[in-house]
Order: C-alpha cells, then structure tokens, then sequence
C-alpha cells in the first residue's frame, strides 16, 4: 500500500474541512494535531482551499494534507503545487484519476456503486472514498460489496460521527473515516479552535472505543488451574471453555495453565482497531512489546501488549469481532 494511505490508516480519522478565510487555516491544523488527528482534507469548495494547504503545509509540516472535492485535473495541479500529498474527488472522473497517476499522487475517488468499484480496480487504486456514506447504505452496503471487490479498502465519508465512527473503524476492509463533525465551518470561523482540539480527542477516544473484555490470571500449574476454574463454576455458575495455555470461566476471566504474562496476569484492553490504537498510544509516549504481536488469518493486526505492567498486570490490546 502507498506509505501516504498507509499513514492514514494509522490515524484513521480524516476531518474534511472547509476554510472560508485561510488566517485561520494555520490555528486549525494546529488544534486537529494538539487532538490527535495530524491530518486533513482541505476541500476546494472555497476559493481559499489552495491558500490553506499552503500555508498549513509551510507552517504546521507535522499535518498530512490532502485536497477534496477536486474535480478537475487543472485543480489537481494546483493542489499538488500547494503541498497536497493525495487528492479526494466526491466521484469518479477518469481524467482526474488518471492524471493523478501520472503524477504519482495517491487519489481516492467518490465511488458509490459496483460499476465505480470496477473503474477503480481497472486503474489499481487500493482504496475509494465511499460517499455520500450513510445516504448510499452505509455500512452494511460496504460488507456487501467489500465480498467481490476483497482487495478494495473504502474511506466512507457523509453522515459519518461520533455514534457510527466505531462501527466503521472494526470493519477491516475500512481504511479510514472522513468526517466534518469535529471542524464544522462555525467553530473554525470563529476561532472556537480549543474546542475542536477537544472535538478531536472525543473522536479519536470513540474511534478506538476501549473496553475492558478480559482478566488474566496466572497460576503455578494445571492443577491449581483446574480447581480456580471449579471453584468459579460452583460459587458463580460460570461455565468454562478450555484453549492449550488456559481455562476461561466465562468469557471475562481467564485462567492460565502456569505462569504467564505479567507478575499477577493480564488484563486484555477490546478496540475497535488494535492498529490505530497502537499509533495513538504511541504518539502519547506509550511503549509496546513489539515481539508480543500477533495477527489474525487475513493478516490484520489482532493482539499487542503494552510494554510496561500495571500493578503487576500485563496489558494487551486486542482487536473487536
């Protein structure tokens, strides 16, 4: 995959904004990095788009800039001439696509139906925006149609926010989600720029969508194994479900045939991306046993532990069904 949609992979989310005076391009890019989103889809419905993505690019370098709803190859040169590193269209136009290509610039096309899909396969794109996403079908339209299309990726864009985001983000086949929510054009227009620092953190934090989904607990042998996992059975009526390395009673204790992870156990953290959230942990200074990852059948990353324990706790991370 191109290094540029790789990264916004990681960061997952990707604020389509619209900027009718380009003072407050700089403050906003500033305020979506402070929120952990260190990125953007300036889009060309204004004739200060090109402006903006100037100076975002010579000021806040850290943001990874993107042009929308380019419709035009002219606009696409003039986007790219202003520090745009991929370009967004709402739909497909051949000549566009193609332009970008020649280039060497990542494009994402609008595609809403099989026939757009198809188009996009015939150039080798890796990824679509699927718009307008809620009003085409969401995300249950996206499953249907991720089956034939299986080496597509889709940033679904239109309707996307704070309610839905999670849902989208667990399916594996989506990239990333573009959305307005936390930029909208009155926030930005008057200089409301802490609260869309604020915005941001929300939508990252809902994005990944943590939850507590298991503890660990290790023992010195089989043995005490078997009569830990009895005894939850005869107090709570907890069933159990046997794997190699433990029992579970229930879903939500496990218990270890030996020592494992951690001075006490561990603690397994459920979330919707196990990727984006080893990127946002990390860009909040939090170290992880890289040795520990493991990955699931088709090759997404299921399953990483923190480096560090806590309160004797060994932590991982593992991926939402």
């Amino acid at each position: 995959m191109h290094e540029i949609l790789s990264k916004l992979e990681q960061i997952g989310i990707i604020p389509v904004i619209k900027i009718d005076d380009a003072a407050n391009a700089v403050p906003l890019a500033k305020a979506l990095a402070d929120g952990g989103i260190p990125c953007a889809e300036v889009t060309f419905r204004t004739a200060q788009g090109a402006e903006a993505i100037k100076l975002i690019n010579e000021q806040a370098p850290e943001v990874l800039l993107g042009a929308g709803t380019v419709l035009s190859v002219e606009q696409v040169d003039k986007a790219v001439a202003a520090g745009a590193r991929f370009i967004v269209s709402p739909g497909f136009n051949p000549k566009v696509v193609a332009h970008c290509i020649e280039k060497g610039v990542p494009v994402v096309p609008g595609c809403a139906n099989p026939s757009d899909m198809e188009q996009a396969l015939e150039f080798g794109l890796e990824a679509v925006k699927f718009f307008p996403a809620e009003q085409a079908g969401g995300l249950n339209y996206i499953k249907a149609v991720a089956a034939p299309y299986s080496s597509l990726r889709f940033i679904p864009t239109g309707g996307i926010n704070q309610d839905n985001i999670g849902a989208y983000t667990r399916f594996e086949k989506i990239l990333a989600c573009g959305g307005s929510w936390m930029v909208s054009a009155d926030l930005i227009n008057t200089g409301n720029f802490d609260k869309i620092t604020m915005l941001c953190k929300e939508a990252v934090q809902r994005m990944l969508g943590f939850s507590m989904t298991h503890i660990g607990i290790n023992t010195r042998d089989e043995e005490e194994t078997r009569n830990a996992a009895k005894r939850f059975e005869a107090v709570f009526n907890f069933g159990s479900r046997e794997t190699s390395a433990s029992i579970f009673a229930s879903d939500t204790v496990e218990i270890m045939k030996g020592p494992g992870m951690g001075a006490h156990g561990h603690i397994a953290i459920a979330v919707n991306s196990v990727l984006k959230a080893l990127y946002h942990l990390e860009r909040q200074g939090v170290a992880f046993n890289k040795k520990s990852v493991k990955y699931t059948d088709s090759g997404r990353l299921n399953l990483i532990y923190i480096k560090d324990e806590i309160a004797g706790f060994a932590v991982h991370l593992i991926q939402k069904k």
